[in-house]
């Protein structure tokens, strides 16, 4: 008796939606890949392989859209996020399916910048890993030549030593 007049007490939960759509999650600096398993207007539940400590604030993308939330429970890999602001439900769970919900980059074009190839500028990686190498190498040749110079200098004296003995 008691506990159905603890259950009229509080308000019906919401009603949340099972999905199962792939999200990144960032937790601190670092960012991996998890599932929406649930969701409603005020949190969702994700599958995570590296959860946070409960209470700790996240980032969840999905797509162009951006949850922040705090770790409300755990349990295992599952977690639950209650979400600061109202999460669009029906948007997130249509992303990819209409143009609509693209970012509109500053020129007013529709642009999803981790859909686009890496610019050109970013090559200068390689070039600079291709610079690494050729120092290392040219460190490499200038120590062999040491060492060689050093070995002949040794051997020099002796091996003029034993050829005059022999009377070479």
């Amino acid at each position: 008796m008691t506990s159905r007049r603890l259950s009229d007490s509080r308000p019906p939960r919401e009603v949340r939606r099972r999905v199962v759509q792939p999200a990144r999650l960032r937790t601190g600096v670092q960012w991996s890949d998890t599932c929406i398993l649930n969701i409603s207007s005020r949190g969702l539940m994700i599958h995570s392989g590296k959860p946070a400590p409960k209470g700790s604030l996240v980032e969840l993308r999905r797509g162009e859209h951006v949850i922040i939330a705090r770790i409300a429970w755990r349990d295992g890999a599952r977690v639950g996020l209650c979400a600061e602001d109202r999460v669009p439900i029906e948007e997130i769970m249509s992303v990819g399916q209409s143009q609509a919900f693209r970012l509109a980059a500053s020129d007013g074009s529709l642009v999803e910048r981790r859909k686009q190839p890496r610019p050109a500028s970013l090559d200068a990686r390689l070039r600079g890993r291709a610079l690494e190498f050729l120092a290392a190498g040219a460190i490499a040749a200038s120590l062999a030549g040491g060492a060689w110079a050093t070995t002949e200098q040794a051997f020099a004296r002796p091996l003029a030593e034993v050829s005059a003995a022999l009377g070479s």
